[in-house]
């Protein structure tokens, strides 16, 4: 009989703190829950956050987390040694910036603050989803009517303006990912895409030769 009574606190227990944590002041806000953006170039996940009380001792973004241990900070990977900017403070701002995005990078984001309060450790559980792509040009259509588009594995974030280059020299921009106009078939002309903003990041070139 005592243990079952000894059982039904600590589940009382837990679930009161586990509430208290999670709306009692506690708070993770991600500015958006989901980046695409290309192999190579830089993002920054920002985030703000707030607590009832004391001072924040620690904090860091994380992607992995095992059941039953605390989450790796990003920080100690080597797979980040020199790409992770950590611009946020220990009052409410949580920015990370990630320099030269590698496709492995592709994850979710999570931030941990902990404060010196007694369970003052607090996770943002919903994350920002990041995607990390390359530029690809595929090609479709028969031998008259050839379309170009400039691929990628997930739909790229802020709508952007696609740059079609022929042998190296802009051809035309636009904010549609295909290139409609005349395609040469032949095997001197090299195809590429780039994105505006982003041209040294651009795909590798295509030649048409049929």
């Amino acid at each position: 009989m005592v243990l079952r009574t000894a059982g039904r606190v600590l589940v009382v227990f837990l679930w009161s703190v586990t509430v208290v944590l999670g709306q009692n002041g506690w708070s993770v806000t991600y500015t958006t829950q989901s980046i695409c953006t290309l192999k190579g170039s830089t993002v920054e996940l920002t985030c703000s956050y707030t607590y009832p009380s004391g001072t924040v001792t620690s904090t860091f973004w994380f992607t992995k987390i095992e059941t039953g241990e605390d989450p790796e900070d990003l920080g100690q990977d080597p797979v980040y040694a020199g790409r992770l900017e950590y611009h946020g403070d220990k009052k409410k701002h949580c920015t990370l910036r990630i320099t030269d995005l590698r496709e492995s990078d592709s994850a979710t984001y999570r931030f941990r603050f902990i404060t010196d309060q007694e369970g003052g450790t607090y996770t943002g559980k919903l994350g920002v989803t990041l995607s990390v792509t390359g530029l690809q040009v595929k090609v479709t259509g028969g031998h008259q009517d050839k379309t170009l588009t400039c691929s990628t594995t997930c739909t790229l974030t802020d709508n952007p303006t696609y740059i079609w280059y022929k042998n190296g020299k802009h051809l035309d921009e636009s904010t549609s990912p295909q290139y409609n106009n005349s395609v040469s078939s032949n095997y001197i002309d090299g195809y590429s895409c780039a994105v505006k903003g982003q041209e040294d990041l651009h795909s590798p070139a295509v030649c048409e030769c049929e």
